[in-house]
Parts: structure tokens; C-alpha cells; sequence
């Protein structure tokens, strides 16, 4: 195992180097760019072209998107050490002397907002408690609706259970989310005027330090948790039903049946165990998505988390969030998986890497 471990994460160093590059091209590719949103020393409104043309030369930005990328990962300081701070592309030194760039995604540093004027981490670190709220909470409560749902239609199938719990995931998968925000957000929300129906009321800013211990708001909890874990359940009942289904009829099973088990014995300890391998391939992203954030869900219902912080970033342009952001989903990714591979060894010990 120790073995397996050690594989995939040296494999995991290219495929993020790849990612890396792959998600800077398509930045710098972008229309626009990061120099009309810096704030610049002098002001935009008033400094002249050439004052402007001088500050965007200081800070690289009109190197190659080659030689940006390399600053990126590493930072430039290594370039004053050197003596290279005011060597223009030609290799002359009439270039004027570049900023100071310390930050470099090797280094975890991802550099400062362009909107807060913060370090990036530091706003990422602030919103993470938010959204692991909403995001543990409805992966709990899909995982323990959706997989007793999908063990029960199966051990019923063909009936009534079986039947409506079909319909319900045929539902579930073909609702749109933010229609079913929407829908929730305006009957409690409006109609009825309940306060907590309308999700977080804690200000971004102050989240860490005015917000009440979650034991007190749990009710704001309540409509995001039921709008992202009904896509949840409806899944993971499917995929166990389906699961189930295979294990039942296998032999073992109806030599546990021939040898007068009990059935809860039959069902739950012989038979779901066994179906819940093909689970752990969708365990590991699941666990590592709830850092993800869901930003339809926060964004309807005012939830201070990474998935509204990264959509306000994307259509503000702050191009250090996005690329962050970028990045430590690419790290997330790959834990997932090998999240995965540890999950199915611990289902089923026969299992051997």
C-alpha cells in the first residue's frame, strides 16, 4: 500500500505541472488582461500612456507568457539576486527596474488579490470553515439517505418502494440546481418570510470573528444542505441499487441465506459491505469536493464560501484567485483519487495494489 501511495504521488508531479501550464496558457490567451486592474502606483485616471507603459514593463507584464509562467512558479527574486532586475528582453539593462515579486505557487504562495489587496491564501483560509460547513453536511446527508435508499430497493425490487425511488432519482438528476434554489428560496423565503430560509447571514469580512458557534444557526443550513444533497441522494441510491443488485444474487449470499442468517445479517453485513466497493470510486472525490464549494448554491443563498468567492473572482477578472483556485483543485483532484484507491482496500482487504 505504502508502495501504491508513494507511485501515485510522484505520478501526480508532471500531471500538475501539466495542469499548471495548461490553465496559464488559457489565462494569458484571455481577452484583456491583468494590467487595466492593478493598482499602479500612479493613478490610471491621470498618468499619462507613458507612465502607464513604463509601470506595466516594471511589473513583467509584458514579458512572454513563457517567462511570466517561470515568475510565477517561482517568483523573480531569485532575478534580483542575480542582478538581472532591470535587464530588458534584448538583454540590455535600459529596462526599468522590475518589481519585486517574492510569491510563487512552488513556494504555496499565490500572490495578492487584485479586488481585496490581501493575500490570496489568506482570503482562500477565511472562507474554507463556510463551505466545509455546507459541504459536510450535505455529503452526510446524502450518504446516509441515498446509500439505505439504494440497499432497500434492491432488497424490494419490482415493488413500490423500489418503483417510487426511481421516479425520485429520475427527478433528482433532471432539476436543475438553481431552479430548485430558486423555488425553495422563494416559497420560504418570500412567501413564508422566514429569515433563516434565506441562507447565511454572517458578513464575508467578519465570518471568523461575528459569527455565532454553528450550533446556533444551524437553521440557515437547512435549504443549501436539502438543495445540494437531493442530487446526492438521488445518485448514490442508483448507484448502491445497482451495486446491490450484483452482490445479491451472487453465490455466497445464498449460501448465507442456506446457512438460516437472519436476513438483516444477509443484506447489511454480507451484502452491503461487498456493494459499497464500487462506491469508494465516487467516495474520494466526494470528500475532497467538499472543499470545492458549489458556487450556484452559495450564490443563491448568500453563502460566504470558495464557490461564491470564486465565482465574484471569475467575473471580476482577479486573475491571482482564479489561478489559485485552479491549482489547489488540481492538488484536490488528485488526492480524490488516491482517496479512492486507499477506499477499496479498506471495503474489501482481498484487494491488493
Amino acid at each position: 500500500m505504502f508502495r501504491h501511495i508513494l507511485r501515485r504521488l510522484i505520478q501526480a508531479i508532471p500531471t500538475l505541472f501539466g495542469v499548471t501550464l495548461l490553465s496559464y496558457m488559457i489565462m494569458a490567451a484571455a481577452p484583456g488582461g491583468p494590467a487595466k486592474l492593478l493598482s499602479f502606483n500612479t493613478d490610471p485616471q491621470n498618468a499619462n500612456a507613458a507612465t502607464q507603459a513604463r509601470e506595466v514593463e516594471r511589473l513583467g507584464l509584458n514579458d512572454p507568457w513563457t517567462v511570466q509562467y517561470v515568475i510565477w512558479l517561482t517568483g523573480n527574486d531569485w532575478m534580483h539576486a542575480l542582478g538581472l532586475k532591470n535587464l530588458d528582453l534584448d538583454g540590455k539593462e535600459d529596462g526599468p527596474d522590475r518589481a519585486l515579486l517574492r510569491y510563487g505557487i512552488l513556494r504555496g504562495d499565490f500572490g495578492d488579490s487584485f479586488k481585496y489587496k490581501q493575500d490570496v491564501w489568506s482570503l482562500i483560509r477565511i472562507k474554507i470553515p463556510a463551505t466545509l460547513e455546507l459541504g459536510i453536511a450535505s455529503l452526510i446527508v446524502a450518504l446516509s439517505i441515498g446509500v439505505p435508499i439504494g440497499i432497500l430497493a434492491a432488497i424490494w425490487r419490482g415493488g413500490r418502494f423500489d418503483n417510487a425511488t426511481r421516479i425520485m432519482a429520475v427527478v433528482g438528476s433532471a432539476i436543475p440546481t438553481f431552479w430548485f434554489g430558486l423555488m425553495l428560496l422563494t416559497f420560504f423565503g418570500l412567501t413564508l418570510g422566514l429569515d433563516w430560509a434565506r441562507g447565511q447571514q454572517c458578513d464575508l469580512d467578519i465570518y471568523m470573528r461575528g459569527c455565532p458557534p454553528i450550533y446556533m444557526r444551524l437553521e440557515y443550513l437547512i435549504m443549501p444542505t436539502i438543495v445540494l444533497s437531493y442530487g446526492g441522494i438521488a445518485g448514490y441510491s442508483r448507484y448502491m441499487r445497482t451495486a446491490m443488485l450484483d452482490t445479491i444474487s451472487s453465490d455466497y449470499i445464498r449460501t448465507a441465506r442456506a446457512k438460516g442468517l437472519t436476513p438483516r445479517s444477509v443484506w447489511f453485513k454480507h451484502g452491503a459491505r461487498n456493494a459499497l466497493i464500487p462506491l469508494a470510486t465516487f467516495l474520494g472525490p466526494a470528500l475532497v469536493g467538499v472543499l470545492g464549494g458549489a458556487p450556484i448554491s452559495e450564490q443563491i443563498f448568500s453563502w460566504p464560501g470558495l464557490g461564491k468567492f470564486l465565482l465574484d473572482a471569475v467575473s471580476g477578472r482577479d486573475y491571482p484567485v482564479v489561478m489559485a483556485s485552479v491549482v489547489i483543485s488540481a492538488v484536490l483532484t488528485v488526492i480524490a483519487y488516491l482517496i479512492s484507491d486507499i477506499a477499496y482496500a479498506v471495503f474489501d482487504p482481498r484487494i491488493r495494489f
